[in-house]
């Protein structure tokens, strides 16, 4: 059985699931800083998803005997509102799934049931993620930015105290 095409997937799945994971960490931060602590915390949840991808790639890489990269795919962004922070996270979840059910017909393929339930797994997660940034997305245009912030905050900051 050759794998070679699959721990490079493997690899570059990786690399995505390391960018994805310190995209939604720099989100975190930025939301913070913007008062959007629910958001943020929700950030915090998809980094720790993102982390626990990463850790099941390496595992998988090191089982075929691979030797996991560990890089970005591309760097980490700083968003300026909402809906382009939204709009970027989507992009990206679309490509993860793309790719991920590409690399599973490709492990399927080379016979390697192990790497591609992995990957089927993966997307099937990355699509849960693209649904809930879609549902954002249209709150966000349906109920305008002001008022959809307002459902992310705990407690107002009024003068610079918590109200």
């Amino acid at each position: 059985m050759s794998n070679h095409t699959t721990i490079d997937n493997l690899n570059k799945a990786l690399q995505m699931e390391m960018t994805a994971s310190h995209q939604y960490q720099l989100h975190a931060h930025v939301l913070d800083d913007w008062g959007l602590d629910k958001l943020a915390a929700k950030m915090r949840e998809e980094q720790a998803e993102e982390i626990g991808h990463s850790d099941m790639f390496i595992e998988r890489i090191l089982f075929l005997k691979g030797d996991p990269e560990i890089a970005f795919a591309n760097a980490p962004k700083r968003a300026s509102n909402l809906k382009e922070m939204f709009k970027a996270d989507l992009a990206d979840e679309e490509e993860a799934v793309e790719f991920y059910l590409k690399a599973a017909r490709q492990a399927y393929d080379e016979n390697d049931v192990g790497s591609r339930t992995l990957f089927e797994t993966i997307a099937l997660g990355e699509e849960g993620h693209k649904a809930w940034l879609e549902l954002q997305l249209e709150l966000l245009t349906r109920l305008g930015e002001q008022a959809y912030s307002a459902t992310l905050v705990s407690s107002p900051v009024i003068g610079g105290e918590t109200a």
